[in-house]
């Protein structure tokens, strides 16, 4: 908006006026912007009734427990984003338009007018300036604009023509800055919030909490989206020689998030055809980015294209074309998922290249796709890297779909992956028997001469288990009972209940005629009655060696879930596959993943806000007023974007989920995600189809990850909650994985021609350090974000505010400048300043309970000036000291910088 409007279109409001309930952290992220404020349309029914009767509509959001300058003015707006009763003027509605003729015997100004001036001055009863803000729209309208128009300026012209009578309405076309701009210039003091406004519900049956889950597989494919994102961006910016076609691709997986992230798409409210669409548009746009880090990789791999245009990363020349010829293909596969690559299922030898966008060294456990026998993995310096071959579960084997001659998976530990850089593996089938060389069918595995260990989960894997089961490893196991759940952990010597099974909830259906007969849908979760048991009894297999141990279980026809345990990973994973959820019976069914512990949580449990900040929830209360539930399961489901917790002064267990989610915390010491939901009716809030998804003609199935932090409560570093943080930010942007046919090469050559390991940092930025944003920007720049990954009170260690020196990380840039930017990139930092609001003073305490609350503002005080930068605001911007940019970062801060680099010809 700068480059194209100039600075006067630099956004400075927010403008939410249809998202279903509002996250504390997304306004936390438009004060941190340079935003003066945010107006919105939807919250809870009891919680508008309240702020309207008390004139609290318009407050001081608290954004952020951790960071300072957090607040943001906030408004809600009266009547959603709708005109006002009998003035919508479009072709869409039936109020009647403005009839002016003065001779005409269907005049009806003065009826109109007096109408109009009765909803105004009813308005502003709930607001406490003489400033009001009109919204004049809606779904679908000025289609035929010029209609509207023409009535709302009859509308201006004769209300306010009746000042000349002594009326004190006038009424003008405005923007919402302008507004807010008034507001503030008015000098009151205003109420305020510090919780966010979740869960949304319309009216005593209706939580829109359903949508938190709806869609589970373009939820997921969203997260994919972003995890390429970042390594497309980060590719593109390393590439030593810049092609023309690198930018468009870029934009084209920009646009494609970007539109992922409308408030009818990543929820799932969207008719199934749109959501086909976003899904093919996500698609073709990972393609085309994928074309940017084949190139990228190729031209770091291959020494002959050395950086010849630019040393130290100046300025990214553009390419001769045609493009030259690559050796390697960097191919990602984007079934895995369900187990199928069909390059690592048919090539004789092939070569992984782990890419890991995180600014520290890293580990992975690498799981790929094959037909059996037995392979050798060797890194870049001829290592023989120890792997396991692991039988693929057959519920994923026998989805009718899944067109592949895998039957295993090698799983290896891939170790000390370079911070913002790759390292490849070259994967070989041994060649043991005639047969494995004649590529006979899969079954003759039998024929070959595996290693014992091989052997040994093959025989393991092959009965189901009816007795109790423990794997693990030297930090922890977990123990299955004989009815086949998980029932208990043990770390350290301490023995600890937990157990996790899936249950389900029928959803209502109704005709939505009435509250009470509102349906379950995509929007709302309404459950018909409690939850039921999907079985007594699981089937499990397990498989035990010496990189992983797992359990596979089956719960029914159509759910079932590998446990697994990682040699050195300290949390447990869970992979669940459910569906397709039948719905035969007519009655459809919201599945939920649960786990129990004895810890004694009082009703407490913490999620996420967009995987920042923590937030306290507790069953059945809300923050801001007393709440009177009538659905008490929906009613306590809350947003879950990275991760749910719940604790007591002993124990704490949180889950990290790979997808947006519903969860809650609905008895003490329990846990439940939303996994996946299927249902036949609509909930008539706008999509008009029932949320039944289908694929290859039955009901879909979803897959996906949840893991399991489970412990003692301790204060020493690093505590529970940071190694949360830790694992959260590896799962959120694990290495992408990209494979390559190596066939026509010899390792040796493979080993001394490419450059088969490579980092792009000097040094792994601090732990608690998250290099949030690498891209290329205008006019050969790179956009940087660092932020600073902990709360305040997580650790007595990675809590503390932490220091850096960018010269140290980046010396392998030739940076020219450093530019400190708001959080948008859109404006210098020191050039950012907001509109600062007054709180009320704190004698005043709001309680839906104590109704002599002073409701006559207080007399106006003067305008308050913009705040000018604290000294200490000085003390951190000196980023551009001559001692080499050193960078401080408070908890939860987040700073962006703009890298000007030197161009070196």
């Amino acid at each position: 908006m700068n480059d194209t409007f100039g600075e006067c279109g630099r956004p400075r409001i927010g403008w939410q006026i249809d998202p279903f309930g509002h996250s504390r952290e997304q306004a936390s992220l438009f004060a941190q912007m340079g935003y003066d404020g945010l107006f919105f349309g939807r919250l809870d029914y009891q919680d508008k009734r309240e702020r309207m009767t008390h004139k609290r509509a318009e407050m001081i959001w608290k954004t952020s427990d951790n960071l300072q300058d957090a607040d943001l003015f906030t408004g809600v707006l009266y009547n959603l984003y709708q005109a006002p009763p009998g003035f919508c003027f479009d072709i869409l509605c039936s109020d009647e338009p403005f009839m002016d003729n003065p001779y005409s015997a269907e005049n009806n100004v003065k009826a109109k007018v007096d109408k109009f001036l009765y909803y105004v001055n009813l308005q502003a009863e709930s607001y406490r300036t003489n400033n009001i803000i009109l919204t004049m729209g809606g779904d679908f309208t000025y289609m035929d604009a010029n209609v509207y128009f023409k009535n709302m300026d009859k509308l201006i012209k004769y209300t306010n023509a009746l000042q000349a009578n002594g009326s004190n309405v006038n009424v003008f076309y405005s923007t919402p800055s302008c507004y807010l701009k008034a507001l503030h210039d008015v000098g009151i003091t205003w109420p305020t919030k510090s919780d966010d406004f979740f869960p949304y519900s319309s009216d005593p049956h209706s939580f829109w909490t359903g949508y938190y889950t709806s869609r589970p597989t373009s939820k997921r494919f969203e997260r994919v989206g972003n995890h390429f994102l970042q390594v497309c961006k980060q590719l593109t910016a390393l590439a030593p020689t810049r092609e023309s076609h690198m930018e468009p691709h870029l934009n084209m997986l920009r646009e494609a998030m970007g539109v992922m992230q409308h408030h009818d798409a990543i929820t799932g409210t969207e008719k199934q055809h749109v959501a086909n669409d976003y899904a093919r548009m996500l698609n073709r746009a990972m393609r085309a980015c994928g074309a940017n880090a084949k190139v990228a990789l190729n031209q770091i791999v291959d020494p002959k294209y050395k950086r010849s245009a630019r040393s130290g990363f100046g300025l990214p020349t553009e390419h001769p074309t045609p493009y030259p010829e690559y050796t390697f293909a960097f191919e990602s596969c984007h079934l895995l998922n369900v187990s199928k690559c069909e390059l690592t299922e048919s090539k004789d030898s092939f070569t992984v290249t782990l890419y890991n966008p995180l600014a520290h060294a890293g580990h992975e456990y690498v799981r790929v796709p094959v037909t059996g026998g037995r392979y050798i993995v060797r890194d870049y310096r001829n290592v023989e890297v120890s792997s396991q071959l692991v039988p693929i579960p057959e519920s994923v084997l026998n989805l009718s779909y899944r067109f592949s001659n895998a039957t295993s998976e090698l799983v290896f530990l891939a170790n000390e992956l370079p911070p913002i850089g790759f390292k490849s593996y070259f994967v070989t089938r041994a060649i043991d028997s005639l047969d494995d060389f004649l590529h006979e069918s899969p079954a003759s595995v039998a024929t070959t001469v595996p290693s014992a260990e091989q052997t040994l989960a093959k025989q393991q894997a092959a009965q189901w288990h009816s007795e109790e089961v423990t794997i693990g490893n030297k930090y922890l196991n977990v123990s299955f009972d004989s009815n086949g759940f998980l029932s208990s952990i043990t770390i350290d010597g301490v023995t600890n209940r937990l157990r996790q099974t899936f249950v389900y909830y029928e959803g209502t259906l109704g005709n939505n005629e009435e509250f009470r007969n509102r349906s379950s849908g995509a929007y709302i979760f309404r459950p018909n009655g409690t939850e039921k048991a999907v079985t007594e009894n699981v089937q499990l297999k397990v498989v035990k060696g010496p990189t992983v141990q797992e359990v596979q279980q089956v719960f029914n026809e159509w759910i079932s879930q590998v446990v697994r345990v990682y040699a050195d990973e300290s949390h447990v994973e869970f992979e669940w596959m459910v569906g397709p959820i039948p719905v035969g019976d007519g009655v459809g069914k919201e599945i939920v993943s649960r786990f129990y512990t004895a810890a004694q949580s009082g009703g407490v449990f913490w999620t996420d806000a967009n995987g920042r900040e923590m937030i306290k929830r507790v069953r059945n209360h809300r923050d801001t007023w007393d709440v009177d539930l009538m659905e008490k399961i929906a009613g306590n489901y809350y947003p879950v974007t990275a991760k749910i917790a719940l604790e007591d002064e002993n124990l704490r267990l949180a889950v990290l989920n790979d997808r947006a989610q519903g969860g809650s915390s609905l008895e003490d010491g329990s846990l439940e995600l939303m996994v996946h939901r299927r249902l036949l009716h609509d909930d008539a809030f706008g999509v008009e189809e029932a949320l039944n998804e289908k694929a290859f003609g039955k009901g879909l199935v979803a897959r996906g990850k949840h893991w399991v932090v489970f412990g003692a409560k301790k204060p020493t570093s690093p505590t529970p909650e940071a190694r949360e943080r830790f694992l959260q930010n590896r799962v959120l942007l694990p290495n992408w994985l990209f494979f390559s046919d190596v066939g026509e090469v010899k390792y040796e050559d493979w080993q001394k021609r490419y450059t088969n390991s490579y980092s792009a940092l000097s040094l792994s930025l601090p732990l608690n350090v998250h290099l949030l944003t690498f891209e290329p920007w205008k006019d050969n720049s790179i956009l940087v974000r660092f932020e600073h990954l902990l709360e305040k009170g997580d650790d007595p260690l990675y809590s503390k505010p932490v220091r850096f020196n960018l010269q140290d990380v980046f010396r392998q840039f030739s940076i020219e400048e450093v530019r400190e930017m708001t959080l948008a990139a859109n404006q210098l930092k020191e050039d950012s300043t907001r509109l600062k609001f007054k709180p009320d003073p704190a004698y005043i305490v709001y309680s839906s309970v104590k109704r002599d609350v002073a409701l006559e503002p207080p007399s106006p005080l003067p305008p308050n000036v913009l705040a000018s930068r604290s000294p200490l605001m000085n003390e951190l911007t000196r980023n551009v000291a001559d001692d080499g940019f050193e960078i401080m970062l408070k908890p939860m801060e987040i700073r962006t910088f703009v890298f000007q680099l030197e161009y070196k010809p």
